[in-house]
């Protein structure tokens, strides 16, 4: 049962929405709530759990449901690379360094596994495990890729949008003009999203004299959580009308038999 949404330039809309609001959602609580890292890390850890759980047991495709997915990993994801880089004092680079490695060794397990790395052939749970794990990592590495962009690389957070806008051009030229594997550039752009999130989302809500447009973390969440509920919404209505049509062709077809029947047991159909 396919349970990934529709892979269209919508997706990497609230894709891109999702991740940076993660961004702000995690420095929310961390931060501006003064919780930490560490326990903010342990608390949108057990959310993911929560959220992939209901994942797991469900057996179509829900996109409230799949976005929460997305958005606990990028919460968690944010929080967890900040501990790492920030409290444990490994630093953006050697934390890139380690996530990017634990992230490869992922796609290694997931290859000798001998499923595919499409999304769309995701059809048994330990695939989707993999899946859910791969998006787990790739968002944490992307936050540290982010930040390390924005602040050692000196490239401030406008700098690194503006890089990680180019590559993921590239990649998007690539996709049309080029044979490169399709299944490859996803996954290339999908964690290059968690980046652009990772930096804008500083854009957004880091003060005017730090480089950023100064809406904070709260406003910068909320306008965020606004646009991917919109999308959702916007996105679902063609599912919920084929649905709606499914079932009014199948209760016309049911009606037109029962009619049929009626007609030939009372012979109103003879002349």
């Amino acid at each position: 049962m396919k349970k990934i949404p529709q892979i269209t330039i919508a997706f990497w809309i609230m894709k891109i929405c999702a991740t940076t609001l993660g961004e702000t959602g995690g420095d929310l609580l961390s931060m501006t709530m003064h919780v930490g890292y560490a326990i903010s890390s342990l608390l949108f850890i057990g959310l993911f759990v929560i959220t992939l759980t209901t994942q797991l047991i469900s057996k179509k495709y829900h996109p409230f449901l799949y976005w929460s997915v997305i958005l606990s990993t990028s919460i968690a994801g944010t929080t967890m690379s900040d501990y790492m880089d920030r409290t444990l004092g490994l630093g953006y680079a050697k934390g890139s360094l380690l996530l990017c490695t634990l992230l490869l060794a992922i796609f290694v397990i997931w290859r000798f596994s001998k499923a595919s790395f499409s999304v769309n052939k995701i059809t048994t749970v330990k695939v989707e495990i993999l899946f859910w794990t791969a998006i787990l990592f790739s968002n944490t590495l992307g936050t540290a890729l982010g930040d390390f962009l924005a602040d050692d690389s000196h490239l401030g957070f406008g700098g690194g949008v503006l890089l990680i806008t180019g590559l993921l051009a590239l990649i998007v030229c690539a996709a049309f003009f080029t044979r490169i594997s399709k299944t490859l550039l996803f996954w290339m752009a999908f964690v290059l999203t968690r980046p652009f999130g990772a930096t804008m989302g500083d854009l957004l809500t880091k003060s005017h004299a730090q480089g950023g447009l100064g809406f904070g973390t709260i406003g910068s969440s909320l306008i965020l959580a606004a646009i991917l509920f919109v999308f959702i919404l916007i996105t679902s209505r063609p599912e919920i009308s084929h649905e709606s049509g499914v079932q009014a062709g199948l209760l016309k077809q049911n009606w037109r038999m029962l009619t049929r029947r009626f007609r030939l047991t009372t012979g109103f159909n003879k002349k």
